[in-house]
């Protein structure tokens, strides 16, 4: 069984590097590979800086951002708060089951390009191409966060 839940959540994850620090944050790219939601940016190629808060309100600040197909964002995401939080660009879909298994598993560990982990008072950031249009999630996936409602909005529109 133990075995079995262990593929399941490699499987799950396939694309994710594993961190194995103690320290549960990353502003470093980890995989370029592309996603329903972009991909992994340049930082010679960003366009914008998009600041976000993160509070232990369990909100961001801001909760809805607009950006164009094909801008490359560098966003700043600075946990105002005194737990720890993260910012994870995905699909409802894609966040929603990650969250359910950080339920499961509060302590995985796990890094990729489309996430910071960042520690109580210090930023953490992310840079993405929005390649692809359409309505994504950014979330705070840590267990119990996203239930309570630590959820944002990015729209990707025309050019």
């Amino acid at each position: 069984m133990i075995i079995l839940r262990a593929a399941l959540i490699l499987l799950f994850c396939a694309g994710m590097a594993w961190s194995h620090g103690t320290e549960h944050e990353s502003v470093t790219p980890v995989l370029r590979e592309q996603q329903e939601w972009g991909i992994a940016g340049d930082t010679d190629a960003v366009t914008r800086t998009v600041s976000v808060r993160m509070l232990d309100t369990m909100r961001f600040v801001p909760d809805e951002i607009e950006v164009r197909l094909g801008e490359t964002v560098r966003f700043v995401v600075r946990n105002e708060g005194r737990m720890m939080h993260e910012f994870v660009i995905g699909t409802q879909v894609e966040n929603k089951a990650h969250a359910a298994l950080m339920l499961r598993y509060p302590n995985m560990e796990h890094e990729a390009a489309h996430m910071a982990h960042v520690a109580p008072g210090r930023e953490g950031e992310v840079v993405w191409l929005f390649n692809r249009p359409g309505e994504f999630e950014f979330a705070c996936l840590i267990a119990g966060h996203y239930q309570a409602g630590m959820i944002g909005i990015i729209r990707v529109v025309g050019q």
